[in-house]
């Protein structure tokens, strides 16, 4: 469970996003494969986290995250023109990472994306402010939904390894 910003404009904040890969432009992960082995997550967990999202009456969106360690690009508008070309639906510091790091040591990964801030536009930039908002209106549901999904395919899914009640 993290937070991510929205790069597309029917992205908002307060909306899911259930990462299908990540863009690895972070560069820890290039300590653990070469740049070409692509940032995924596991299928059946991403698989379960959709039906509990469902079940929730929440709705989501799905596609690319665009990882970086990159700081106070939103004031670049030539690495956010070259963002619009990823064709990402959001960006974040952790998601490829997690993904890499977890299939390097054959952890089951996955990971459920809170929108906090929509950071294409001047005015969509994350604020201390705007973020206490988000984690005050968003965070039990997303907390909730991670949970349940854990539970779920405890009890019912494929064995996870490292989970335990």
């Amino acid at each position: 469970l993290g937070k991510c910003g929205g790069l597309k404009d029917f992205v908002h904040v307060g909306d899911f996003i259930l990462p299908i890969a990540a863009i690895r432009a972070e560069g820890t992960s290039d300590s653990y494969y070469p740049p070409e082995v692509p940032a995924l997550p596991s299928f059946q967990l991403q698989k379960a986290v959709s039906h509990t999202i469902v079940a929730n009456s929440q709705k989501y969106h799905t596609g690319t995250i665009y990882t970086t360690n990159r700081r106070i690009w939103e004031h670049d508008d030539e690495f956010k023109e070259y963002l619009r070309r990823t064709r990402c639906i959001g960006i974040d510091m952790e998601t490829a990472t997690l993904f890499i790091a977890s299939f390097a040591n054959h952890i089951p990964h996955g990971a459920l994306l809170l929108v906090s801030d929509v950071p294409m536009t001047p005015e969509g930039v994350k604020t201390g402010r705007s973020d206490s908002k988000v984690t005050r209106d968003w965070s039990a549901v997303h907390l909730d939904i991670g949970i349940e999904s854990l539970s779920t395919i405890g009890v019912q899914g494929e064995q996870i390894k490292h989970f335990r009640y």
